[in-house]
């Protein structure tokens, strides 16, 4: 039976009406949700490193920064997380089943947070491999603390790489914007992906990637069992690797309904979208349905509230529809 999730991001200030809403709309895979509107510390890059207790961060006026101790904004963002955690493990009670955690994958941090005395962690060699290692350490770590709240669930781990592609094309800027980083190449880029998706240990992992040609295959073959793409944005190039994700059996994630907008598309209309793509691809509906998975287009963070909801139904429903 194909199954509906969100990508990660929610609306509002309040992370416990956000989670009731997720655990409502979504009874089959609910994902624990980022509240990003509350600030740096709850964003896509202070949420994750705040379950990266190895090394010290804090927060500037160009962004998050690596330092030799736990700044003040890092240490927030470490009790935000465990309060949020503690409102979940209280939501959750009794739950069963599959429950999605999003972190933020080691490209996208190296691209996003500063060396010490400036410049992308990304620069720097020794520097991308320490964070990498951190990240793993502190997502096995996250993933126990989340399996010990909600014993009954069965954990999928989905790590976001929005900058991949640009750090593969040697096209993310330097700090001065007058320039780019090198390119990495991809037997690099996996292994850090590796380090990551080793640390889930048991739980599944999907890698999250809303380009219009993400590397389906070099995230497959550095562990991810599972891939989450925007249907809207992909480019027929990347439908071979989708196909291929297909017939390994991986679980994928299709993200078929807008992340902002006032009313969802049509319940039939989404199925009816679906359905184009797999023929397109070769797959018969029935053949694929354990591995499908629907989800919006991308985080909801942007989306009015009565959207978000709106969007996340929307999804469910055309789930249940496939069947």
């Amino acid at each position: 039976m194909s199954g509906a999730t969100g990508v990660g991001s929610m609306p509002g200030e309040d992370f416990g009406e956000a989670a009731r809403l997720v655990l409502g709309e979504l009874p089959g895979l609910p994902h624990l949700p980022e509240v990003p509107a509350r600030g740096a510390i709850a964003g896509m890059t202070g949420r994750t490193l705040g379950l990266v207790g190895e090394l010290g961060f804090d927060l500037q006026p160009a962004g998050w920064r690596l330092t030799d101790a736990p700044g003040v904004d890092h240490r927030r963002a470490r009790s935000l997380l465990a309060q949020d955690l503690d409102t979940f493990e209280e939501l959750t009670q009794g739950y069963e089943g599959l429950l999605k955690v999003q972190v933020a994958g080691p490209w996208t941090l190296a691209g996003t947070v500063e060396k010490p005395r400036g410049d992308r962690v990304l620069s720097d060699h020794g520097a991308r491999r320490e964070l990498a290692q951190a990240l793993a350490e502190g997502v096995r770590e996250h993933l126990a603390d989340v399996q010990r709240r909600v014993p009954g669930a069965q954990l999928l781990l989905q790590v976001d790489e929005p900058s991949l592609p640009a750090v593969l094309a040697g096209q993310v800027p330097t700090a001065s914007g007058f320039s780019r980083h090198r390119s990495v190449t991809p037997p690099l880029a996996s292994e850090a992906l590796e380090w990551v998706f080793a640390a889930a240990g048991q739980s599944a992992t999907v890698a999250h990637c809303c380009a219009a040609e993400p590397p389906i295959g070099l995230l497959r073959g550095a562990g991810a069992g599972g891939v989450s793409v925007d249907l809207g944005v992909l480019a027929a190039g990347a439908y071979d690797e989708l196909a291929t994700a297909f017939d390994e059996g991986a679980r994928v994630l299709l993200g078929v309904v807008p992340s902002t907008g006032q009313a969802a598309p049509a319940t039939r209309s989404v199925v009816e979208r679906v359905l184009r793509l797999l023929d397109m691809l070769g797959f018969d509906p029935e053949e694929v349905a354990d591995q499908l998975v629907l989800t919006p287009a991308c985080g909801l963070a942007g989306a009015d509230p009565s959207y978000a909801r709106v969007a996340l139904r929307a999804v469910q429903e055309a789930a249940t529809e496939l069947g």
